[in-house]
Formats: C-alpha cells, structure tokens, sequence
C-alpha cells in the first residue's frame, strides 16, 4: 500500500513538468471550451479555489480524488443561467462503502435557437440553429491512508456546432492529501487528458473530407476542384490545477476556512484562485477572487443546509461579477445547486 501511495504522489508531482513540456498553444488554440465551465454554486462562490476544499459529490467535475472520504451517498444538480441564453446543467450520483466511492455524471451545455443570417442580404432567412456540449463519465476514488487518496475518471465527449459534430473521450485524474494540521490539505488535479480533435466538415457535400487541393480532382462534378481543404487538429482544454486549502477556525457548529489555487489551462496564462466560506449553524457565506482571467473575477455566494428524517439537503447559489460581458449587474452568470447525501 506504502508503495502504491508513493508511486502516484510522485506521478502527480510530475503532472506540471509534463504540462510545461510542449510549448501549448494560447486563445482560440482548443476546442470543447464547455469543459472549462465550473459547476457547484459553492465552488463558484469559492472563486473556483476548489481542488483542495472538494469532498463532497462536485468532486467528479473538480478532483475525483474528493470523493473517497465521503460516508454516505449522495446526488446532486447544478444549474447555470450564463449571458446571452445559454446554459449549463450539470448531475451526478455517487456510491461509497466507506473507502471507494464510484460515481456518474452527465453535463450538458445548450442554448436558444439563433436564427440563420444570409451572407448575401444580411437578413434572416427563417432557419434557425443551436450549439450543445455534452460530457458524461464515470469516476472511482479510494482512500489509501488516512491522510491521503487518490481518484480517477473517464468520459465521452461531444459539442454540435450548427449541423457539425465531433466526439472524443478524456481522463481526470486527481489526489488529495491531509497534513492533519488545521485541516491544512493539498489538492492536485489533471483534468481533461485526451487526444486531439478534427471536426468534419464537408462543405461542398461529396461525401469526401480533408480532400488534396492539388490533385486537380473535381470529385463531386460540380466543376470545382476539391473545395474541402484539410482541417486542422484542436487540442482539448486539458488543465492542471495545484491548490491549498486550510482551517483558519472552526467549531463543533461552525468553520472558517480559505483555499488557494493555482490553474495551469493550454489555452490561456496561468491564472490564480481565492476563496473562502465562513459556516455558522446551517448557513454558509462564501467568497472569491480570480487573478488573472479578462472578466473582474470577483464572486460570491450563500448556502443552507437542511436535515431531514431522509437525507440532507444543501441548498446553494453563485454570483459571477462578468465585467464588461454584463449588460447591467443582474444580467451576469448565476448558479444555483442542490446535493443530496443519503
């Protein structure tokens, strides 16, 4: 057991030096940007410092190693108003015996009908379209010592773009280890491992894609000589996150706690996360601030927790403060969620 502790604490250890390796392309450079969008109100409100604070079911979307030290089961639902009608809904379900914790998630992201604009005239032409994101995976998480574990998962991809489409799968793998000091824990996450996509885009409908523009071949007769160019790979948004997260007080009824993080993305800079929730009772106030990212970056949030004779309930909601993205400040990103441990 000593061995296979020490040899995954070393292979994440590793995991940024693997990351900082290839020089990674920056915006616009990757596809499937639905990964990136967090999930879990409380997280959200936290400034997304979450992967050293996860333990509880929204680990499957942070760090699947959050997941071993849960004691019961748990559901939960995550819900995203975003600007310009266009939403997220995240959901998940986990089962533990006390030391392994398997879990399934689907996420999908979609929007309104956008009408469909004529290039010539600028007008519509009564046809409409939409874009979606889906996500839907499986992860397992098991507590190796008191102090540390370790979780994996795995998931199929998909995003429709108008009447176009890619699928692909990816994996998230994550480690969590307790000082025992103050809580003091420390958090590290790989999310979104997986190959390059190419979408498939038949524009001139022969039925043949990535055709060779100089071998002079008019494939579909239609007297144009291959009109579908090769397409070029995109990488998807795979991330490493290293975070710490502590007590500053807490009480049989109550809990202060801060979290800092650090996110690694191949299509941006590296960015800085804060956040902290204070508990008092059933009431949870929360806070956070991203370093680094084009919006403000300021967030807030609030939660309740309620016990009943079935199981406990929290209940929670995220503020976004989105820049210069908001019409006017109730136009920005909200989320609320709801978990359930059984």
């Amino acid at each position: 057991m000593k061995k296979q502790s020490t040899f995954i604490i070393a292979l994440l250890l590793l995991l940024p030096i693997m990351l900082s390796a290839t020089p990674f392309g920056k915006t616009g450079t990757a596809a499937l940007q639905f990964l990136k969008l967090g999930v879990d109100a409380r997280a959200i409100g936290m400034g997304e410092a979450y992967t050293a604070v996860s333990d509880d079911i929204s680990s499957t979307f942070w760090n699947p190693a959050g997941l071993a030290p849960a004691m019961q089961n748990q559901a939960f639902f995550s819900h995203t108003n975003w600007i310009a009608n266009i939403y997220h809904e995240y959901a998940a379900a986990s089962f533990t015996n006390g030391v392994s914790t398997l879990a399934v998630y689907g996420s999908v992201l979609h929007m309104d009908d956008i009408e469909i604009t004529d290039e010539e005239t600028f007008g519509p032409t009564g046809e409409t379209f939409t874009n979606s994101g889906m996500a839907f995976g499986v992860n397992y998480a098991s507590v190796f010592t008191d102090k540390f574990s370790a979780g994996v998962g795995v998931k199929y991809l998909r995003e429709n773009l108008y009447e176009f489409a890619v699928n692909s799968y990816a994996f998230d793998i994550g480690s969590m280890y307790n000082t025992g000091w103050q809580n003091l824990k420390i958090g590290m996450v790989l999310r979104n491992f997986g190959p390059d996509i190419r979408y498939r885009v038949d524009n001139d409908e022969d039925g043949l894609y990535d055709e060779d523009p100089f071998d002079l071949f008019d494939n579909d007769g239609d007297g144009l000589v291959d009109e579908d160019g090769p397409e070029l790979d995109c990488k998807i948004p795979m991330s490493f996150s290293l975070g710490i997260s502590g007590d500053i007080m807490r009480t049989d009824t109550s809990h202060w706690i801060a979290s800092l993080q650090l996110d690694n993305v191949v299509d941006r800079k590296e960015t800085w996360n804060l956040g902290t929730e204070y508990k008092l009772s059933n009431l949870f106030l929360r806070g956070g601030y991203q370093i680094g990212y084009d919006t403000n970056g300021f967030s807030a949030g609030l939660g309740y927790r309620i016990a009943t004779s079935f199981a406990i309930f929290n209940i929670d909601y995220a503020y976004t403060d989105m820049g210069k993205l908001m019409e006017n400040p109730l136009k920005t990103a909200h989320r609320v969620s709801l978990k359930m441990s059984y």
